[in-house]
């Protein structure tokens, strides 16, 4: 049987992060996570979208002929105007979040873990 750490960890960090929380009954932890990726998530989403209208507003109002070079060019500036740093705040928020999840399901996992080992050995 795979133990409290690992389950914990591979919830937050394969599934959702803050999935192992909640397994753990630790409802605000989980939460917490959850709405922090979710929310970036969502943020990082509408960037995108507002990216994509962008470029393809560039790419109409031009009168050259599109080719896969000229997209890449408008969309790199289309990112650049719009501030190509957001998206990748946004993305190391992600990150940094879902490694800090699966890191603290891991230790609840463990701590849980702890006790049980000790409650065994504990018991005659």
């Amino acid at each position: 049987e795979m133990n409290n750490a690992v389950k914990g960890a591979l919830l937050s960090g394969l599934v959702v992060p803050g999935r192992g929380q909640v397994v753990f009954k630790h409802y605000l932890r989980g939460g917490f996570f959850l709405l922090v990726v979710c929310g970036c998530l969502a943020v990082f989403s509408f960037k995108l979208i507002q990216l994509s209208f962008a470029i393809i507003s560039t790419i109409q109002r031009s009168s050259n002929a599109v080719s896969l070079s000229s997209i890449a060019d408008i969309a790199l500036q289309a990112a650049a105007a719009m501030g190509g740093t957001t998206l990748g705040l946004l993305f190391t928020v992600i990150l940094l979040c879902w490694i800090a999840a699966t890191v603290d399901a891991y230790s609840l996992g463990r701590k849980i873990d702890l006790e049980n080992e000790h409650n065994t050995v504990a018991k005659p």
